[in-house]
């Protein structure tokens, strides 16, 4: 058994066992948004998952090279705690960028590729490509942590009055409201396959040169976003920080672009992760240079992977010495914890709740007749997407469902919901789909013509969306939802976001569910086929 751990930004947990695989991050434990720290709850949740004991973990894998004392001194003292005092002998660090990079290369399927990770730093870093093959992973490129497109988009988000390394997504939304304006090529380039920073300083302090560049009054930044929050966007201030959100996302855009053409050349698929690999506007870009089958990106991208690619690093690593290395490819991220039908039944009796037993019939009938419902169902998934088994479903042709759920989870009002539709009918509905369809919301596509008339709640501004292709053998009872809405409506989808109050962690148990139905007012509450309507 091998056990991973990221001890930091976004804590988390992996045990590998064989083929079996669990995951959970501590946020979804703890309820602490991108929790920073050690990872006690997830390391005894997968332990516990696995019906494993401490003594049953051969090699802890620690994602991250710790250089301050009293850091690793913490770790090792919290790590002896519970796997026991010889934990120092199973550990191997492994440096935050290859964690990274295995994530993406180890999960692809694939026997040779380039592994690239672009985040905003890490170990001294803040991007790697590798050249894999054969389960080996070589170096041949990196940019240092002042050369770091992650903190330029982060310092961005910054500006605009956000929470940087947490809200580059509500920058990349804004973007699709405006047109770029600003030629940011004096702020940061790419030079051979490292990007270069001009500004020659990162965080705040490269926050406040882009406002003097950008001429925007940072001590007024929160005010002005919180009018964007709401959705007043056409103020002059909110239109020129749209503008320099757009012209942020057209440069990141362009810097992926030189990069993936750059790659290409190498005639390798492309395996993908780190923070920066969470945009999926600019995911689409390389999808259009290395085509849909070409192009991987790891589900749990950003820092709450890093725990399982050091995990699978080191048990590709030793499957090499054995000599029994061989391409895997992970085909859903439902890893977490899951509770039994029992213990659900117990539980809704316990908080005296009315409820009955459900079908998928009863999910559409309620989702028809336009009522928000929270879906609870298996183990939950592992990375910042909800993926139909921690999910709030929707009608995707009803457009006003976009505002109810803006105001019951406390959302930005210019952020896009998503679909999952059916992994067979994926091309009826996305525009550019050259190949295979993208399983976990790791991507934007442009929406077809049909697709915006049918169902424009799940429709971005501009005319992209970031669907889900569900498949039957993945997620059974997820599909016949919507297998059934189709029948129903003759759509092939439903609106699906993630379950969870704006600012909080996706819920992880039962008693997470109800508190956030009861918070959000949804209409309807299914937990494994069990319904509860709300009053």
């Amino acid at each position: 058994m091998i056990l991973g751990v990221h001890d930091g930004h976004d804590a988390g947990a992996v045990l590998i066992d064989s083929e079996r695989i669990f995951a959970v991050n501590e946020e979804r434990l703890n309820r602490v948004k991108k929790y920073r720290g050690f990872p006690e709850l997830s390391i005894k949740t997968v332990l516990e998952m696995a019906g494993a004991s401490p003594e049953d973990v051969e090699v802890i894998a620690v994602a991250g090279i710790f250089r301050k004392q009293k850091r690793l001194i913490e770790l090792e003292e919290r790590l002896k705690a519970i796997l026991g005092p010889e934990f120092k002998r199973k550990v191997l660090f492994v440096e935050h960028h290859l964690a990274h990079s295995a994530s993406a290369y180890y999960t692809s399927g694939w026997r040779e590729a380039l592994a690239v990770s672009i985040d905003a730093a890490g170990d001294g870093l803040s991007s790697s490509i590798y050249v894999a093959r054969g389960g080996e992973m070589i170096r041949i490129a990196q940019s240092t942590y002042i050369d770091s497109l992650g903190d330029f988009y982060a310092s961005v988000t910054e500006l605009l009055g956000f929470k940087p390394m947490r809200h580059e997504g509500k920058v990349m939304s804004l973007a699709a409201y405006g047109r770029p304006s600003y030629d940011l090529s004096a702020i940061i380039e790419l030079n051979g396959l490292s990007f270069e920073n001009h500004l020659k300083v990162i965080g705040v302090e490269a926050t406040k040169k882009l406002a003097e560049f950008f001429r925007y009054p940072l001590r007024h930044a929160r005010d002005i976003a919180m009018r964007m929050k709401r959705g007043d966007l056409d103020g002059k201030l909110q239109r020129k920080a749209i503008e320099i959100a757009a012209s942020a996302q057209k440069h990141l855009e362009k810097l992926l672009e030189e990069l993936g053409v750059k790659l290409r050349s190498r005639g390798l698929p492309l395996a993908y992760a780190g923070g920066v690999a969470q945009n999926v506007k600019a995911n689409a870009v390389l999808r259009k240079i290395f085509g849909d089958d070409n192009l991987w990106v790891f589900p749990a991208m950003d820092d709450g992977g890093l725990a399982f690619g050091a995990a699978i690093f080191a048990k590709a690593q030793l499957e090499r010495l054995d000599g029994k290395w061989k391409p895997f490819k992970l085909e859903h991220v439902y890893l977490g914890p899951s509770y039994d039908k029992a213990y659900i039944e117990e539980f809704l009796r316990k908080e005296s709740l009315e409820f009955e037993e459900v079908d998928e019939k009863f999910v559409v009938d309620v989702l028809s007749e336009g009522k928000l419902v929270g879906f609870f169902q298996g183990a939950m998934e592992f990375g910042p997407r909800a993926l139909g088994n921690r999910s709030i479903l929707a009608n995707p042709s009803d457009e006003s469902v976009k505002e109810r759920l803006n105001l019951a989870l406390k959302r930005d009002v210019f952020q896009p919901f998503a679909p999952s539709l059916l992994w067979e009918k994926a091309g009826e509905y996305l525009e550019d789909l050259g190949g295979r369809p993208n399983e976990f919301m790791t991507m934007s596509y442009t929406a077809s013509e049909t697709f915006r008339e049918i169902a424009p709640a799940v429709i971005h501004v501009d005319g992209t969306t970031r669907p889900q292709a569900v498949r039957k053998e993945v997620n059974p009872s997820y599909y016949e939802v919507i297998k059934t809405f189709e029948r129903r409506t003759g759509i092939r989808a439903v609106l699906n976001t993630s379950f969870n109050m704006h600012g909080e962690p996706i819920v992880c148990s039962p008693e997470d569910a109800l508190r956030t139905f009861r918070r959000a007012g949804l209409d309807v509450l299914v937990i494994d086929g069990f319904a509860i309507v709300g009053h």
